[in-house]
This record gives structure tokens, C-alpha cells and sequence, in this order.
């Protein structure tokens, strides 16, 4: 059992990456993929701590690239080279982004009598802070009785502190990750909220920037979702890859490798995924 898509402290998540990495070992997980919103900080950490134990981790990220459905689009990077200039700079803009929309949504919660600050907010997290940690924010501060119940009311898309993210196009999130020698997948398919073949016409377009792969065992994919996106892998060409989007407290009915319990991702998708990598790697012979 392997999981290829998990959150650190460096974004929205409340482990470490050390932290992550050896609750990997101890669930009995035969690889890990680091893969935080929009940031690469905590992958120099979950390296080493990965070596010492022994642990195959994929060095991955999670760009938000803008779709115009009615769900929203995320793209994994896998086996990112993390030093390239390209990459770091988008994401920095993206960061910067991120700060100047938590900003606004903190302004957003005082004009409706929510007794918050920025500074505040900066104490819920070292990383990169994102709603769920204005959500923590407002459990801790009695002002929802959970973190749900804070997206409902104020922090989901169309409630009256959300504020869009900044994201990249499709074709810029594919270039920086090909620039770092990565592979770019479809995260959690379901939450483009597409008819499959709505689906099948949207992969067909990744396909043609460059798309490697889709998330076909995620844990809100039902076994009915998760069969399509086996077809639609076979049919297009495509690697399969799972994960659990594990992010620790920020949602606790998810658990590492296992999600809400229907999850078990195979250990062949993180052989294949390497091999892919390798392979691209390695120059075609003259």
C-alpha cells in the first residue's frame, strides 16, 4: 500500500514532513509522496528524513490550475527537480497571491463582526496558510463548532468570505512541471464534478499538453468513479496513480494511505510512475 498525494505543515497540512514520513513507516506504507499546495519548503525535509528510514518518496507538488467546469482542477507534480528557477517562480507568485487572498479574507470576516487579525491567523502554522487554517481559526475562536461548518458559512465558493484563488492555465502548470522534469497528473478527477463524457473530453485535452496520468483511487471516488477512471487511464494512455489527500487534523476522517477506509492504492502505480520518470530521463539511443 502506497500514498502519492499528502500534505505537510509547508501548506495546509498539521504534520511535519519528518512527522509525515515516519507515520508512512509506521502505517506500513511502501511509498510516500510529498505533494503541498503550491509550495515546494518541506520537500528538503521529507528527503532526508525518507533516506535515513529507508522510505521511497516521490518529491511532488499541487498546482490549482483554473477550469472553467463547474468543479475546480488540480495538478500533481511528481519527481520534480525542486531547484529549477522556473517552477520556484511560479509558485512564488502564487504564494504571494495566496497572502494578498487570505488578507481580503480576513477583512471579509471583520466587516461581518468576526473578531480576527492576520496575526492570528500567522500563529495557526509555519507554512502556508490557507483556509483551513482561518477555519481552525474560527473553531478555536468559538465562532463555528467545526471546521466544516466554518467552510459552510463563510469560506466556501458564493459564501461571504470567500475570495477566488490565483491560479495558473492548464498550459502554464504543465510547462513548469515538465520544465522540472516532472510528471503532471490529474488530481481527484471527481472534483471537476464532469459527466464521464465531459471527462473523457477534458483528458483529451491534457492528453495534448502533455498530461501522463490521472488519480483514479482517491478516497471520495466511489468503486463506480474509480472503474471509469481505470477505463479512461487504459483508453487515453495514461499512468494510474492514488492517494489519500491526507492533511492531518485540518481533516481527520481522512487517514494516511487508507482515507475514509475504502482506500488501499496499489504499490505497482508508484513502480510504473518511476519507470515513466526514468524513462523520460534517459535520451532515445542515436
Amino acid at each position: 500500500m502506497i500514498d502519492l498525494h499528502v500534505h505537510s505543515t509547508a501548506s495546509d497540512g498539521t504534520y511535519t514532513p519528518r512527522e509525515l514520513v515516519e507515520l508512512a513507516q509506521k502505517e506500513g506504507l511502501k511509498a510516500l509522496a510529498l505533494t503541498d499546495h503550491d509550495t515546494l519548503e518541506g520537500l528538503a525535509e521529507a528527503q532526508k528524513a525518507a533516506q535515513e528510514i529507508r522510505l521511497p518518496l516521490v518529491p511532488g507538488v499541487e498546482i490549482s490550475v483554473k477550469f472553467e467546469g463547474p468543479g475546480h482542477c488540480h495538478i500533481l507534480g511528481y519527481f520534480i527537480d525542486s531547484e529549477t528557477p522556473e517552477l520556484k517562480e511560479a509558485l512564488e507568485l502564487l504564494q504571494k497571491a495566496r497572502e494578498e487572498r487570505n488578507q481580503k479574507m480576513v477583512q471579509k470576516l471583520q466587516a461581518l463582526g468576526i473578531d480576527i487579525t492576520l496575526e492570528e491567523l500567522a500563529s495557526e502554522t509555519s507554512g502556508e496558510i490557507g483556509r483551513p487554517h482561518i477555519a481552525a481559526l474560527l473553531v478555536r475562536k468559538g465562532v463555528v463548532k467545526h471546521v466544516d461548518q466554518a467552510f459552510e458559512k463563510y469560506l466556501k465558493k458564493g459564501a461571504p468570505a470567500y475570495v477566488p484563488k490565483a491560479r495558473l492555465t492548464p498550459e502554464e502548470a504543465f510547462a513548469v512541471i515538465r520544465k522540472a522534469q516532472g510528471l503532471p497528473v490529474l488530481a481527484h478527477p471527481i472534483h471537476l464534478k464532469l459527466s464521464p463524457e465531459e471527462l473523457a473530453r477534458y483528458l483529451a485535452r491534457l492528453k495534448e499538453l502533455g498530461l501522463v496520468g490521472i488519480e483514479a483511487y482517491y478516497t471520495d471516488h466511489p468503486p463506480s468513479f474509480v472503474s471509469l477512471c481505470l477505463d479512461l487511464a487504459r483508453r487515453f494512455d495514461l499512468l494510474v496513480t492514488g492517494g489519500s489527500d491526507f492533511h492531518g487534523r485540518n481533516k481527520p476522517h481522512i487517514k494516511l494511505g487508507r482515507g475514509k477506509g475504502n482506500l488501499c492504492v496499489p504499490e505497482s502505480c508508484y513502480w510504473a510512475l518511476l519507470e515513466r520518470w526514468q524513462r523520460q530521463k534517459v535520451p532515445p539511443a542515436p
